[in-house]
């Protein structure tokens, strides 16, 4: 069974995570596979269409820690597979719908920023624990969660890192609506074949235009947050972070000091 689920039905790709053991922990083979996918959509002309799902339970979990562990350890990846999905997503041409049950951890939210339109199940559940990871925020999620939803909304999602419900993530302008969570995968389906069923050039002309204007700002705000990011994924916080996680306690920042001096 692949954890990467690709299908193709009438001009639309769906890409859904299929890891449901792990709640769609997210690896980098599961990146690399998503990347591809969006990759060779983009190039494919029957493709007119993208919809991402976790299926009807869980969108993703966020990263898998064992393998978010060993990342911290394979720097020398550049780009890494999970920025190289994100530049794969950010740069479709097409029109991407997605469609969000259960948890949005982490990149699990982030991503969603950068589709088209993003339906939620009232069964949702979003969280950018970052800075509880001993990390800073990516997929450019410092400059659009403020920019669409207000930085004081920023602020509490960002730096407290709790939990969100789909009203909160609905009013920070990370999705479009909520629905029942029995109708989700209809619902954005349909979107998504409504999209599809649409002129492709001027779809994509139109997507163009309308990404336009922010494009440059948000391609060199997302290189200055991946460069953060990695410093702090090899830094002794991180390390702490997972380390707790994985020992099931909780974690100890108070050898830290503001700065990154320990």
């Amino acid at each position: 069974m692949s954890e990467i689920e690709i299908t193709d039905d009438a001009g639309l790709r769906i890409i859904r995570l299929n890891r449901p053991e792990k709640k769609n922990a997210l690896t980098r083979a599961m990146y690399s596979a998503m990347a591809a996918a969006l990759r060779d959509a983009a190039t494919t002309p029957a493709i007119r269409a993208i919809l991402i799902t976790g299926g009807d339970a869980c969108f993703t979990s966020g990263n898998d820690v064992a393998d978010f562990r060993a990342r911290g350890e394979q720097q020398a990846e550049v780009p890494s597979p999970a920025r190289e999905m994100l530049a794969a997503l950010g740069e479709c041409p097409k029109p991407v719908v997605a469609a969000v049950a259960g948890y949005a951890i982490g990149i699990g939210t982030t991503l969603l920023l950068h589709c088209d339109l993003v339906y939620a199940g009232d069964n949702a559940i979003f969280r950018m624990p970052f800075v509880d990871l001993g990390l800073c925020p990516e997929g450019g999620s410092s400059l659009l969660v403020p920019m669409r939803g207000g930085q004081l909304l920023a602020n509490e999602l960002l730096m407290l890192g709790d939990a969100f419900a789909p009203d909160v993530a609905l009013r920070a302008g990370i999705i479009n609506a909520v629905v029942p969570a029995g109708a989700l995968l209809a619902h954005a389906e349909a979107k998504a074949r409504a999209l599809a069923a649409k002129p492709p050039a001027a779809m994509a002309q139109t997507k163009a235009l309308l990404r336009r204007a922010d494009a440059a700002g948000i391609a060199e705000h997302m290189q200055v947050e991946f460069a953060a990011f990695g410093a702090l994924l090899r830094g002794p916080e991180a390390a702490e972070a997972v380390a707790a996680f994985q020992e099931k306690r909780k974690p100890d920042f108070s050898r830290f000091f503001a700065g990154g001096k320990g």
